[in-house]
């Protein structure tokens, strides 16, 4: 997995630097999105690495898959991905990518597991808080689990903030059976 980050960042860098400078951020953000889900699907991950394919097929194929709509700056990227047989880093290129332009937005994506639901108006005011806290502006997507018993998780990237009855439980059995 770190690895086919490593080799997907300088595509991803060098797509997201494209999309800034033509001002198409959320234009190539959506394409890679479906790209990156196009190529992850099983039967496409064959096509990619079926060596009696040509490569610009490969590419042809990806846009194809994507849309009618898309720009040629987003069709030569495919091509050299597909030239370089780099295909099958789409979906890393694309979550990568995500990742840039949360950052040049100041955005994060914020998921909140409670152990009852939430109401919008609670919603709001977690929202508030972590925004502030983050410095970002939050997108808040809430769930029930009554597992938890009380409180709340929170996950954000690789940030979890577990402040559930539960938790506190394990971690309370844990330090008595050390």
């Amino acid at each position: 997995m770190a690895e086919l980050r490593t080799l997907a960042r300088p595509y991803a860098r060098a797509a997201f630097e494209a999309a800034q400078s033509d001002n198409t951020v959320a234009q190539w953000s959506d394409a890679l999105v479906v790209a990156g889900q196009v190529a992850a699907h099983s039967d496409v991950k064959r096509l990619i690495a079926h060596p009696g394919v040509a490569r610009p097929v490969k590419a042809e194929i990806i846009s194809e898959f994507v849309g009618t709509d898309l720009s040629e700056a987003v069709r030569n990227f495919f091509t050299i991905l597909a030239e370089s047989g780099r295909l099958a880093l789409l979906p890393e290129i694309a979550g990568l990518f995500q990742k840039f332009r949360a950052d040049l937005e100041r955005t994060v994506a914020i998921d909140v597991t409670a152990a009852f639901e939430l109401t919008e108006e609670q919603q709001q005011k977690l929202a508030q808080a972590l925004s502030k806290k983050l410095d970002r502006q939050v997108s808040l997507s809430a769930k029930a689990d009554q597992s938890l018993i009380g409180g709340v998780i929170v996950r954000t990237g690789d940030m979890v903030i577990d402040a559930s009855v539960r938790g506190k439980l394990n971690r309370l059995a844990d330090s008595l059976s050390s």
